[in-house]
């Protein structure tokens, strides 16, 4: 009777072990998981069609949050400036809501985030001067016209619709989405105290590859020929 119960015992011993040890792979999962959110790689949720057609909406993407700034990168950022606040802006609409749950698994690092943050391309790094348009209808970086192969415009509009000259501050960076006539970036904002440019600081990082839908994964170029004759140096690498 004695040896019977001590055999119970030990099962139930067993199984609360084995469970305790669950618990914490299971935390230690999620503290992984969140580290590396924080510090390397986070996911992002695309909400509106402005990076269109590099980026469609509901593709998620990867954001490398080491690597340094250059031009053509493709960035997600945080908007302190209220970007998303403009009633009727393609941003501003397209804005969704997250649930709780996907919140949560956001937060953990198992879910990306679409909620107070924006992605556009980099065109100017503090020092550039960007202008548009020349007489073919291009933008310009340090008086160098560019030819953008990832630009959605209208055929035969030019790079811009909004034509504009600035130099950008240091500290600060200035961007447009790749769908120029669907894109409230930093053209649009220029009565703001900002003057439509972004701070380097709320750079979250660099997004690096299309991870879903399957069948739209890919990298994303940061096109270096576009920019070869820009001849500013890099911004972090």
């Amino acid at each position: 009777m004695g040896e019977r119960m001590a055999r119970r015992a030990g099962q139930r011993n067993g199984v609360l072990r084995f469970l305790r040890d669950m618990v914490v792979i299971l935390l230690a999962a999620l503290l992984a998981s969140f580290l590396v959110k924080t510090f390397v790689i986070r996911s992002f949720s695309i909400p509106s069609g402005s990076m269109t057609n590099t980026l469609q909406v509901g593709d998620h993407v990867v954001v490398n949050e080491l690597a340094g700034l250059h031009r053509g990168d493709v960035v997600v950022f945080r908007d302190a400036d209220g970007w998303l606040d403009v009633p009727g802006s393609p941003e501003q609409v397209a804005a969704r809501t997250p649930t709780l749950l996907g919140r949560t698994l956001s937060t953990v690092g198992f879910g990306p985030d679409t909620d107070g943050h924006l992605i556009k391309r980099l065109i100017g790094l503090p020092g550039d001067h960007v202008e548009c348009c020349d007489a073919q209808g291009r933008m310009s970086v340090n008086g160098v016209p560019l030819v953008e192969p990832y630009v959605l415009a209208p055929e035969g509009d030019p790079a811009s619709g909004v034509p504009f000259d600035v130099t950008v501050p240091a500290g600060r960076l200035w961007v447009m989405g790749d769908n120029r006539y669907g894109s409230a970036d930093s053209r649009f904002h220029q009565d703001l105290p900002s003057k439509g440019f972004i701070r380097e600081s709320d750079v979250v990082g660099r997004a690096v590859v299309v991870t879903w839908p399957v069948a739209r994964w890919s990298w994303l170029d940061d096109h270096p020929e576009v920019f070869a004759g820009v001849g500013r140096e890099e911004q972090g690498g």
